[in-house]
């Protein structure tokens, strides 16, 4: 949606199951990605993979011993993300989008310590909901006390109102987060479907109940970032 509006957009991804390409139609058997370039002390610019509408910028596949030397480079250099993206030479108004693995990691630190904007997805169910706490420290830590974040917000992802705990999560994080919960993006068996066919929801179906609600959250997002700079993650 972001890009459809006009938006220049970086999606990178910093969790190390590398999934967020097949979203975009990259070959699965492509090993390359900003992680593997790292190790390499390559640049990252030839990482970077051209896809239909986004740049994406793939973690890339690591064995267990390269993945653990890669976690050590990110604790030891905290700086790490933050200088890699003043190195792509990005305009002020491009949007980076960073995804993460949930919870605490070495990848989390690195995309909180520049991220403009959190937001936070959440599952309906009480393991997803006692781990909030955490995150919220998390933010804290390494967001709140920078002048250029502007917040945090919350979206509770594939919820199935039929499911009375599911609904039981979403009317508890409303009464405890009040406008800090964005929405919700029912369970809608469009998603699959989508990454099945190797595209975005927007692609797939975009007049899906879950396509209309991540554009939506989209077009929030935007607006958020109109006028700053433009790391979100």
């Amino acid at each position: 949606m972001l890009t459809q509006e006009g938006e220049r957009v970086l999606a990178i991804d910093l969790d190390p199951q590398n999934a967020l390409r097949l979203h975009f139609g990259m070959p699965v058997q492509d090993i390359a990605g900003h992680a593997r370039a790292t190790l390499a002390g390559e640049p990252w610019l030839g990482s970077i993979w051209a896809a239909r509408r986004a740049l994406v910028m793939p973690f890339g596949s690591l064995n267990e011993a390269d993945r653990s030397v890669f976690e050590r480079h990110l604790t030891t250099h905290p700086n790490w993300l933050r200088s890699q993206l003043d190195l792509l030479g990005l305009a002020e108004n491009d949007i980076v989008i960073i995804d993460t693995p949930p919870g605490p990691s070495p990848y989390m630190r690195q995309a909180l310590s520049c991220a403009h904007i959190c937001l936070t997805l959440t599952l309906p169910d009480a393991a997803s909901y006692a781990t909030l706490p955490l995150m919220n420290d998390l933010i804290r830590t390494y967001c709140e006390h920078r002048s250029d974040f502007l917040g945090q917000m919350l979206v509770i992802n594939q919820v199935d109102m039929a499911r009375q705990l599911g609904k039981d999560v979403v009317q508890i994080l409303r009464n405890q987060l009040g406008e800090r919960v964005l929405g919700v993006i029912h369970q809608d068996q469009a998603v699959p479907e989508a990454l099945a066919h190797d595209r975005t929801i927007i692609e797939q179906s975009p007049h899906s109940q879950a396509g209309q609600e991540i554009r939506r959250y989209a077009g929030w997002l935007r607006q958020q970032l109109q006028g700053s700079p433009g790391e979100a993650g």
